[in-house]
């Protein structure tokens, strides 16, 4: 067998996270994040990197520990204030905004299936600014739920063995979960403390758009895992939880957030750069009445969909307390909704940055394009014309939204 490869080195230092207290400090602290993330988001995504001091702010501000529960420490923000916070940061860079999309989740996960012990070690963790990333998906498979890892006792532990794609924030992560199955084909998730042997973190992630996620391949070969760090992620599943329309949730809300910097950067470069059209009679783009008709039309729509984002976390809010299918199924709905409109808007906005910005807008020097290649790619994560069979199923058939992390 062939030796594996080294993990992609980057630099991992001790976390030294701030501790936020409530939904208020959240939202200020996100939005002075973003400010910063701002500054060099454009170059980022030209060069494909991302320093250490970047993703180090990040996590050490305190927002990738929001989510904790309040009896361990956290915040305990809302789901409706989270899709926020989510939406502020990628509206600043959607790379960086996406790379704690599956921490959240996995926070989740802690909670819905981990031991009192667990929880308190893990949220522990994630207070003091650990970052951890996934190794869920696997490609090559029939379907995205073909997974191949296998996990299996050995001695005290288990052993993990398998390849993973799609790895977001791989690259940066303190600790890495993977997800394999066990000999009854039970989805279970497995902790591992980066720099573990046999865990190798590969840089390979080459997409159009989302350049810095680190999406890329984590490898598992005799990965030897304490049970204590393994968690029953099936039984998430198995009853209503809300592990899947949080998963949504937090994804509807990048796409959210795309769609507010396509739309920031069109505003600023049609009253700065762009020139009206020869049969409008006016001095300014801005004075250009078609222009001006597509900017608002653009506004109402983005602000529709983040109506119903907030719509869709209130909706998780509500059903929190009381996770039956009924509840469940509600806000697996409300999150339908809402990611098909902000995948649409997205979209459209990343698209006529252009249209309105006119040639000079395609210039290399701006980097416009990342807009729409992020709206591109992010928007894949899922197929949205399925939330509209979700959404028209219910209605006609009274058929519940499937139970999966998708949903």
């Amino acid at each position: 067998m062939p030796a594996l490869p080294e993990s992609a080195a980057y630099p991992i230092h001790v976390p030294a996270a701030h501790v936020i207290r409530d939904a208020a400090e959240a939202i200020a602290v996100a939005e002075r994040v973003a400010a910063v993330l701002l500054e060099q988001d454009a170059e980022r995504d030209r060069t494909r990197e991302v320093p250490a001091a970047i993703v180090d702010l990040y996590s050490n501000s305190g927002l990738w520990g929001i989510s904790v529960p309040r009896e361990f420490g956290g915040a305990q923000v809302s789901y409706a204030v989270l899709a926020r916070v989510i939406a502020i940061i990628s509206a600043a860079d959607p790379s960086l905004g996406q790379i704690p999309q599956n921490h959240y989740c996995l926070l989740e996960d802690i909670r819905l299936q981990g031991s009192a012990q667990q929880q308190a070690h893990f949220f522990g963790l994630a207070l003091q600014g650990h970052r951890f990333a996934n190794a869920l998906s696997e490609t090559g498979g029939k379907t995205v739920q073909d997974i191949q890892a296998s996990i299996r006792p050995f001695g005290e532990g288990y052993v993990v063995n398998g390849r993973k794609g799609y790895c977001t924030g791989s690259l940066y992560a303190h600790w890495l979960a993977v997800l394999a199955l066990d000999e009854e084909q039970r989805a279970q998730l497995a902790f591992v403390p980066r720099g573990t042997p046999g865990l190798v973190v590969i840089d390979d992630w080459d997409s159009i758009g989302q350049r810095t996620t680190s999406s890329g391949t984590v490898l598992a070969e005799n990965l030897q895992v304490p049970a204590f760090n393994l968690f029953p992620t099936y039984r998430s599943y198995e009853h209503p939880t809300l592990a899947g329309p949080f998963a949504q949730l937090t994804t509807a809300a990048i796409d959210a957030g795309i769609a507010r910097a396509a739309l920031r950067d069109t505003i600023a470069f049609v009253q700065q750069h762009a020139r009206p059209w020869i049969d409008a009679g006016v001095d300014k783009a801005s004075e250009d009445p078609l222009t001006i008709i597509q900017v608002g039309a653009l506004e109402i729509r983005l602000e529709a969909a983040e109506a119903l984002l907030e719509r869709a976390g209130l909706a998780l809010d509500a059903a929190r307390p009381a996770p039956d299918e009924d509840n469940v199924a509600r806000a697996s709905l409300a999150v339908a909704k809402a990611k098909v409109l902000t995948t649409e808007i997205a979209i459209e906005a990343s698209n006529k940055l252009f249209e309105l910005g006119g040639t000079r807008s395609t210039l290399k020097t701006h980097n416009f394009d990342r807009h729409w290649r992020n709206a591109r790619v992010h928007t894949l994560h899922d197929p949205v014309r399925w939330k509209y069979h979700v959404v028209g199923n219910w209605l006609l058939n009274g058929v519940k939204p499937p139970r999966h992390d998708w949903s």
